[in-house]
This record gives structure tokens, C-alpha cells and sequence, in this order.
């Protein structure tokens, strides 16, 4: 076999761990369950240490921040939550040296005046430091959406003086259907603000707003939301600098590509900035003014825990964290989550086509209910719900399923995991362990225009001891996630006080599952059937998801393109062993069948850090290296088909499809030419020429 194939398979089989286990010098007084997630991540995923997690400290500002604050029948009053984009930018305007924001999308609306205000703030107070301000803010290249970098640096600088001391970059990145899901703001290395928020306006500051919940933290843990950040900058700068990245860096933002990777940035001042935006490490920044007045006394032991979805290729630390977490309990799960099923077919019982229920997820749910008597408590948004009068293709918080349908999914897990179990038996646990409920304001889960309330928090307590607030859903997307888990009882029961208890008074009704109906429902098959599917079910998917809309979007008619792929490993418990982490087995079944995208190929022939697909989809998302059929079956598309009336739009395609394949070619001189079939080579088998 070809050597470089070799050490390639080799390196893909385990990049989470090198089978070393180490401990974290700050994990020697946690919990029950911190003590689980960090026994599984020191051993399963080693290699992103200071990178996707770490055990940390830190103290919590005031209490958790939930939008809207109140749950009566009346609706929220005008400028209800104002005071969020507000704290956002005051926290952005005390930057001494160093500020990372990350989120899926840009700022709109109010959230980008006040980013805008503490741009200016921050400027104001910077013209007499020696060395400019660095300002980083990163967001997801949503597929068919991306992000117009340009645009957005535009906006955030238009009341800047243009020698303001300040450096700023605006990025965006989008592997296959993987792109930045995480939201945090970091500064100095002493703020952090993270949690399930994102940035628009008409989500959560206009009528019927969605709810969801962040929080602000000081202390070393901030560090780590810029490291996490580094990882994605690290990223940017690998692809753009790759021939076929410095083209693509050249055309507009919004133009039109079937590049299986698209990442942009935007830099200013233009023409004084670099390109791309230096490393954070602690030594870049200084003494602030909080660093030397906070005090420690009140900070507590901290998890950082997180993904980078297919930016790597198989490690997913924060998804083994989330089912140590399941996994060492012993009394009670409390849950608010958007949802834990995959998008839905309207008006049916199905997932769209590839998509499937988080299997790992639900088996650990249930066995926390069979074999410890765990009692579970789930709110959930109520399906389709739709914010600020917006569309449903704009916002759709819920992804279609009813609290019946999640019941039904744990209780299979059950029956999967221990054989036949008696009737009566998981009756018994359907009505006493298991509560779900949909997300209300005194029982009543409409606003009172007849809209439904959404929720978008991603926040679950574990035996009343050790909390997770975060970005990341539990429903399978593999996406960049981010979070913390605060493992202090105290703080935990003070944030289950002011946040999940006033919810689930409101919420819980008891009417939301019916024992009989989940007994009914056991048979159903609620996963997408085929795994052969294409980009149309994923951009429908992704569609029916919350995005942000408007002029700092581009409209991408380009479809990615999708092969059949592997089974996903993510929420597949058939892959996993019983601390959660990927199993050798399957790590195997994955390597028989990886490709790499020609973009992740560098001249010299060597891949990138984290250039192979992910378990999900390994090789499933093609580059410009398309064969002449592929660009023949985007040629004959005809108008009105797959419901496009734009004939335009596939002259477009087609014709940067041809400039593309003429960029293959050109590509020759420089040695790019033998990189853009590297795909085939990764399909060779050994004893193959």
C-alpha cells in the first residue's frame, strides 16, 4: 500500500487520544459526575486537551441570563430583552487586549448596534495602547447561507474612526454540512459569556420570542473559549492557503461554489491588519484591570467541553462528556432542550431521509431509568414554533415531534438494550420516572396571538450537583459546539433555582405523555429511512433549522454534493462502548471508506490536522475534482425541477463548475494537481497499484 495512504489511515484511526491517559491538575475535587466526564476524557480524548476541554475554574456573574425572564399568560412587553444584546456589547467594550466572539451567525438588528457601541467604546479607550486591540469573531458558513464576511465587517466598522487602535477580523467556515455552532464571547482571557443564544434580533427581542439561556463567567475558564476559538481560526488560515483556497479567497463571498470546504474572512483596516488574525495564547494578553481586582474566593470547579465537528475526524469530546454525565447518575436528570429528535416530515412519523434519532443518548437515558430507578424530567419546545412573525424558513424552533414520540424512543432503547421486558414494568416507568412536557407560561403553551412558545436552551442538571450550559443539542448535527459544565452543588441548585424550577412549574402538566399511547407508539420507526441521500434532504434539514437571515447572508444555489456515506457514529450506540467513546471496531469500519477533499491536501502531499471527513459522512461530500458526469447532471437540470424556477441559477452553477475544473488544471504548475486526486488514492485497497 502506498506509504502516504498508510500513515493516513493510520492517523485517521484514533485522533482523540494517544492511548496515554493523563489527569488534569485542577480535577481533585469534583463531583461524582465531573469525576466521570473528566475519567472519560483523559483517556479517550488526550490529544485535545487545552483544545475541545479542560477542567478549569472560574466564578459565576449574578445568575444565569434566560430570555424572555418571565413565563405569565400575558405576552412579553416591548423591549423585553433589550438588556441582553446590552450586556453583550458592555462586555465586548471591556476588551483590554483580546476578544473572541464565535456564534452561527452574524449580529442583527439590536444586536449589532450594540456590537457596534462596544466597537466604538473600545476604540475610544484604545488610541494610547502601544499595540492594537485584537478583535476576532467567527461564524458558521450555513450550507446554501454563507456568511458575507465583508458585509458584516462593514457594518461593525461604519462608526469607526479609520485609525482606530483596534484590528478586527470577520470569519466563516462550512466543512461538507459541518460549520460553527458555538457562542461565546471570551475577553482577556478573564470574561467569558456562553450559552445557547445567538444573535438575532427578531428571535428573541420582537414578539412571541423564543426562549434560551446563557451565562457570564470570570476566571481562567475564559481561556479556554479562546483556545476553543484558535482551533477555528487555525482552520481558516490552513484553507485559505491552500491553491485552491487563495482563488476561491479572490471571488466574491456570495458567489455560487461546489467546493466540499468554504471558508472566508474579512480583515480591518484593510491594507494594515494581516490577513488572518494571530494565535491567543495567555502571554498575549496582560495584567487587566479585572485580573488584578477579582478575587478567587468564589470560583468553582469548571468543565469545558466541546466539538469541532467534521473540522476533525472522528473526536467529539463533548459528545462523550454529555453521556458521562447520562451515565453517572443516580437520582434525577433535569432537561430544557430544543429538541432530541432530528427534523421531522411534516405531518408524519418519519425523519427526513439519512437522519436518525441520538441512539447513545436515548440507551443512556434509559438505562439510568431500568437499572438505577433514575428519575427523568425533559422540557421541550413546542414543535414549530415560530419567533418575531418571521417565516417557517426562517425560524422553526421544535423539529416536529411530540412528547409521546421522545418517550417511545427511550422506552425502545430499553427493550434493545435488555431483551423482553415486561409489559407492566415499563408502564410503571413510563409513569414514574419519565416526564415530558412542552415548554409553557402558566400551563399555557401558545402566546396569545395562537403562536406557539419556543425554546432553544441546551441545559440538563444531573443529580442536582453538576450542570451543562452550552450550544450543543443533544438531536444528531454534527456541528462546532461549545459549553460549560459547573460542577459546584451550590451554584448548581442556585441556577436549577432561578432558571429550570419556575420552568417546570409552568410547563409540567402531566397531560403531555400518555402511558398508552407511548405503548402504542414502541412499534413505530421514526428514522429516516434510507441512508442514501442527498444534499437535498440535508439543505432541508438545515432550512428548517433557526437561521439568521438578511444582508450580511449570501444566497449559495450551489449545491454540496453527497455520496452515500457511512452509518453515523454520533449518537449511535452500536459504536460506542460503555463510557461513550468510539470503539475500536468502529474506528475500523470508518477507515475502510474515508476520502479527502482535494482542498485538504497541501502540495508537499502531506493532510492537514483534522482534514479527513468525519464519521458521519466520510465520504460523502466531493470537491471541484467532479467527473465529467457529475458536472453533466448539473447541466441538465431543468427549470422548475426540485422546485427552482431560476434557469439562471444552473447557468451560474454550471459555469463555475467549468471555471473550477479549469482551475484544476492550473493548478498543475504548482503541484496541486496530483493533491486533487488524492481522493482516489485514499479508496485504494492494499495490494492495489
Amino acid at each position: 500500500m502506498n506509504s502516504f495512504v498508510t500513515k493516513l489511515q493510520f492517523w485517521k484511526q484514533d485522533d482523540a487520544s494517544s492511548g496515554d491517559e493523563i489527569f488534569d491538575k485542577d480535577a481533585t475535587s469534583l463531583s461524582h459526575v465531573g469525576t466521570a466526564i473528566h475519567d472519560c476524557l483523559r483517556k479517550h480524548h488526550n490529544r485535545h486537551h487545552h483544545k475541545m476541554w479542560n477542567v478549569t475554574r472560574g466564578s459565576i456573574v449574578e445568575n444565569v441570563q434566560q430570555t424572555p425572564k418571565h413565563l405569565s399568560k400575558d405576552d412579553p412587553e416591548d423591549s423585553h430583552s433589550d438588556w441582553f444584546p446590552e450586556l453583550m456589547g458592555e462586555l465586548i467594550a471591556k476588551t483590554e487586549y483580546w476578544c473572541d466572539v464565535t456564534s452561527l451567525g452574524p449580529p442583527d438588528g439590536k444586536f449589532m448596534e450594540c456590537f457596534k457601541k462596544g466597537l466604538a467604546t473600545l476604540a475610544a479607550k484604545s488610541v494610547d495602547k502601544e499595540k492594537p486591540v485584537i478583535v476576532r469573531m467567527m461564524f458558521g458558513n450555513i450550507a446554501g447561507m454563507p456568511v458575507n464576511c465583508t458585509a458584516v465587517i462593514k457594518a461593525l466598522t461604519a462608526d469607526l474612526p479609520p485609525d482606530a487602535n483596534i484590528h478586527l477580523w470577520v470569519g466563516a467556515w462550512r466543512r461538507g454540512f459541518s460549520w460553527n455552532h458555538s457562542k461565546l464571547i471570551a475577553v482577556d482571557g478573564v470574561h467569558l459569556h456562553t450559552g445557547g443564544h445567538n444573535l438575532w434580533d427578531k428571535h428573541y427581542l420582537a414578539c412571541n420570542p423564543v426562549h434560551d439561556l446563557s451565562i457570564q463567567l470570570e476566571g481562567d475558564v475564559a481561556r479556554d473559549g479562546h483556545r476553543y476559538a484558535n482551533q477555528q481560526w487555525e482552520f481558516v488560515e490552513r484553507k485559505q492557503k491552500t491553491c485552491v483556497g487563495c482563488v476561491v479567497d479572490m471571488m466574491p463571498d456570495g458567489l455560487p461554489l461546489v467546493l466540499k470546504t468554504r471558508v472566508t474572512v474579512s480583515e480591518w483596516p484593510e491594507g494594515v491588519a494581516n490577513v488572518f488574525p494571530p494565535m491567543f495564547t495567555k502571554e498575549a494578553v496582560g495584567e487587566t484591570v479585572t485580573s488584578r481586582e477579582r478575587s478567587q474566593a468564589n470560583d468553582v470547579p469548571l468543565i469545558s467541553i466541546g466539538r469541532q465537528g467534521a473540522m476533525v475526524y472522528k473526536a467529539r469530546p463533548s459528545d462523550d462528556a454529555i453521556l458521562a454525565m447520562i451515565n453517572s447518575s443516580n437520582k434525577i436528570i433535569r432537561m430544557t432542550l430544543q429538541d432530541i429528535g432530528p427534523v421531522c416530515v411534516p405531518g408524519s412519523k418519519k425523519s427526513l431521509p439519512g437522519l436518525k434519532w441520538p441512539k447513545a443518548y436515548l440507551t443512556a437515558i434509559g438505562k439510568a431509568i431500568y437499572e438505577r430507578g433514575v428519575d427523568v424530567e425533559i422540557v421541550l419546545s413546542n414543535p414549530n414554533s415560530i419567533p418575531g412573525g418571521l417565516k417557517g424558513t426562517e425560524a422553526n424552533y421544535g423539529n416536529g415531534w411530540d412528547c409521546v414520540d421522545v418517550a417511545a424512543e427511550i422506552i425502545k432503547r430499553i427493550q434493545k438494550s435488555y431483551g423482553t421486558v415486561d409489559d407492566e414494568k415499563l408502564r410503571a416507568m413510563i409513569a414514574e420516572n419519565l416526564r415530558i412536557c412542552f415548554i409553557r407560561h402558566d400551563k399555557e403553551s401558545k402566546y396569545q396571538d395562537g403562536k406557539s412558545i419556543g425554546l432553544h436552551s441546551k441545559h440538563f442538571i444531573v443529580d442536582d450537583t453538576c450542570c451543562y450550559i452550552g450550544s450543543q443539542n443533544l438531536y444528531m448535527c454534527d456541528l462546532a459546539e461549545w459549553g460549560i459544565v459547573i460542577d459546584d452543588e451550590t451554584e448548581v441548585q442556585k441556577i436549577k433555582a432561578n432558571y429550570f424550577d419556575p420552568l417546570w412549574e409552568n410547563s409540567f402538566t402531566g397531560q403531555d405523555v400518555d402511558v398508552q399511547l407511548v405503548m402504542d407508539g414502541l412499534k413505530i420507526d421514526r428514522d429516516g429511512k434510507s441512508k442514501m441521500f442527498g444534499a437535498g434532504q440535508n439543505e432541508q434539514a438545515a432550512a428548517m433549522m433557526p437561521h439568521g437571515h438578511g444582508e450580511y447572508y449570501d444566497m449559495e444555489d450551489a449545491a454540496v454534493e453527497v455520496e452515500e456515506g457511512d452509518e453515523p457514529v454520533v449518537g449511535d450506540n452500536d459504536d460506542k462502548d460503555a463510557d461513550g467513546a468510539v470503539t475500536a471496531a468502529a474506528s475500523s469500519k470508518d477507515n475502510t471508506d474515508a476520502s479527502v477533499s482535494e482542498a485538504n491536501v497541501t502540495s508537499e502531499g502531506d493532510v492537514a490536522a483534522g482534514s479527513v471527513a468525519p464519521e458521519e459522512s466520510n465520504d460523502q461530500l466531493s470537491g471541484v475534482n467532479k467527473t465529467k458526469s457529475e458536472e453533466s447532471a448539473g447541466e441538465e437540470k431543468k427549470e422548475g425541477e426540485d422546485g427552482n424556477d431560476h434557469p439562471e441559477v444552473v447557468q451560474n452553477e454550471s459555469h463555475e463548475q467549468s471555471k473550477l475544473a479549469k482551475l484544476q488544471l492550473d493548478c498543475n504548475w504548482c503541484g496541486m494537481g496530483e493533491a486533487l486526486n488524492m481522493n482516489k488514492a485514499l479508496n485504494m485497497k492494499e495490494g492495489d497499484e
